[in-house]
């Protein structure tokens, strides 16, 4: 396998699992050192188990991103150890209730807005110095086209996402000078848990595997991509204003 990712140091949130462990793995197998975020202990090992088995290097950080103390404390750790930072995936993510707008209860809204939305600005604020330090620093997040659509009933996964894309574009903006590129992707339906348990009458085999999709997300953290804001849309493999 090309190791095209050699030195890199990427840190991925919700690496427990789908995507982002699929990300986590296929980055440490193409040469960079993982930092993995997640909650669950279990599947941060099953990952790390992986890693090592295909030669690759990891560091397992067990950490619930509404820890927003601890996201201060891990910039300052990999400061320490790495004096940089070169790859941001912001892939952690809470689907939340599917409801009408007036029936979600208070502390519902605050969960899905605490992890979608001010764990990312803390890791931006964390991590911002580090990616600076990067000859190439590259930062990518998840999104949905439900910031776009506003589908009745899914008004936390519009209101969280569209709230993500607004800090990515903004973080974009404000880093045009440096070498850093801040961009979000949609990768569309997944055969995941989190769409199983937003659609259940679907047909799992019917859908891409995270795998698959992670193989288009390595793609658009590397060095010599040059385009910054925008938005890629996986199923139409087009970039996008956001």
């Amino acid at each position: 396998m090309e190791k095209d990712f050699e030195g890199r140091i990427a840190l991925v949130t919700g690496a427990s699992r789908g995507i982002g462990y699929q990300v986590a793995k296929q980055l440490a197998a193409r040469g960079a050192h993982v930092i993995a975020l997640a909650r669950t202990v279990g599947g941060l090992e099953d990952l790390d188990d992986e890693i090592k088995s295909a030669g690759g290097q990891s560091t397992l950080v067990p950490v619930d991103l509404t820890d927003l103390d601890a996201l201060d404390r891990l910039g300052a750790a990999i400061y320490e150890r790495w004096k940089k930072l070169d790859i941001l995936v912001g892939n952690a993510g809470m689907l939340g209730v599917l409801s009408p707008l007036g029936h979600i209860g208070p502390k519902d809204f605050e969960k899905v807005m605490a992890v979608n939305v001010t764990a990312n600005w803390r890791l931006i604020r964390s991590l911002d110095p580090l990616l600076r330090q990067s000859d190439a620093g590259r930062a990518l997040f998840l999104t949905s086209v439900q910031a776009q659509t506003c589908t009745a009933f899914w008004g936390l996964q519009s209101t969280s996402k569209a709230a993500v894309e607004a800090m990515a574009k903004t973080w974009a903006n404000e880093s045009r000078q440096t070498a850093m590129k801040i961009n979000l992707v949609d990768p569309g339906p997944t055969r995941t848990g989190l769409r199983a348990k937003a659609m259940p009458g679907e047909i799992p085999e019917n859908l891409p595997t995270p795998e698959v999709v992670a193989q288009d997300l390595l793609m658009l953290l590397k060095p010599d991509v040059l385009e910054t804001g925008l938005l890629f849309d996986r199923v139409s493999r087009e970039w996008v204003q956001p």
